[in-house]
């Protein structure tokens, strides 16, 4: 378990993050016409994963914001969005932001991928959802970067997660 905070205030989460260097445990979330989509989804191509607890709170759509504007100069690189909101939230908040260089991918139906990547937050207000976690795979689908934000209020660091692709 991790150690993070909520507004100063000391929560956990279910499990450790995947370690850097290892392969990224394969996933099932459902994309905005509700799919399903998987690691397999992305063969070949370099990811980073920004996640979130809600797209519906500031510092969350704010990291949402900032990684479609860096996106748009990413080659082969998809930027992956995750949360537990509603595929149709992630959607609306998409198209009224007119963002179009990320993908926005829900964990609504189980929470499987906050459970196996460790990353559900374990106790407090924010039981049950994502804790705020970027992680950057290689092309073969290797972590080669991971951060906890340590308290959910935060950003996460932009430019190091953005600078493990070089």
């Amino acid at each position: 378990m991790a150690t993070i905070t909520l507004g100063g205030n000391t929560t956990k989460t279910s499990g450790e993050l995947p370690e850097v260097g290892t392969a990224a445990p394969d996933f099932k979330l459902a994309s905005k016409d509700l799919s399903q989509v998987s690691l397999d989804n992305y063969k070949g191509k370099r990811i980073v994963m920004n996640i979130f607890p809600s797209v519906d709170t500031g510092v969350c759509a704010a990291s949402v914001r900032h990684f479609n504007k860096d996106a748009a100069a990413l080659e082969d690189t998809a930027v992956l969005c995750i949360s537990r909101d509603l595929p149709f939230a992630q959607a609306r908040f998409c198209g009224a932001e007119g963002l179009e260089n990320v993908e926005t991918l829900s964990d609504f139906k189980d929470g499987s991928f906050g459970k196996a990547y460790g990353l559900e937050i374990a106790d407090g207000a924010f039981a049950g959802l994502h804790s705020r976690v970027v992680l950057v795979l290689d092309a073969d689908h290797k972590i080669i970067y991971e951060e906890q934000v340590p308290e959910i209020g935060q950003e996460p660091n932009y430019e190091a997660a953005l600078s493990a692709l070089n």
